[in-house]
């Protein structure tokens, strides 16, 4: 299956569209969220990403936490869907995102030791104690996994 964002993308060009994603929020033992360093912007984000044609959500969610972060997951809980993700990336391209937060748990493989396409590496972080994110929706999604912890930022 062809690129279906690179598709639209090579009929909009930069004008801003509508996207869907999924995010998969892991937390480990010490009440810390694991983050991906991107290597599009070079800041962080919850692991996950787009969808392609013909995705479900939570097809969306596997395949893109196994790019990610080299975990294979299973769903926990569904956190929200978050609609107000505006992002411009370093290329022009503009999107509205429209999000959903998944806490999932890792049910395979192993955090990726080595930088990817289009990840830097994976640290976990406490609540409290962020890098610089995506955006404000990545914020968000976090603040969300927090207040399922009833952990404060």
């Amino acid at each position: 299956m062809s690129n279906y964002i690179q598709d639209i993308r090579s009929k909009v060009g930069h004008m801003p569209i509508i996207l869907n994603s999924v995010a998969g929020a892991i937390v480990n033992d010490h009440q810390e969220i694991l983050l991906q360093e991107r290597t599009d912007t070079k800041n962080w984000s919850l692991p996950g990403g787009y969808m392609e044609y013909g995705e479900s959500f939570l097809e969306t969610l596997k395949r893109e936490m196994k790019e990610d972060s080299g975990l294979e997951v299973e769903v926990v809980d569904m956190l929200g869907t978050f609609e107000q993700g505006f992002i411009t990336y370093p290329n022009g391209d503009q999107a509205q995102v429209i999000g959903r937060l998944y806490l999932v748990e890792a049910a395979g493989g192993q955090l990726l030791q080595k930088p990817t396409d289009e990840t830097l590496s994976l640290k976990y972080f406490p609540f409290d104690d962020l890098p610089p994110l995506l955006n404000q929706q990545n914020m968000d999604m976090i603040k969300a996994t927090a207040k399922h912890f009833h952990e404060k930022i």
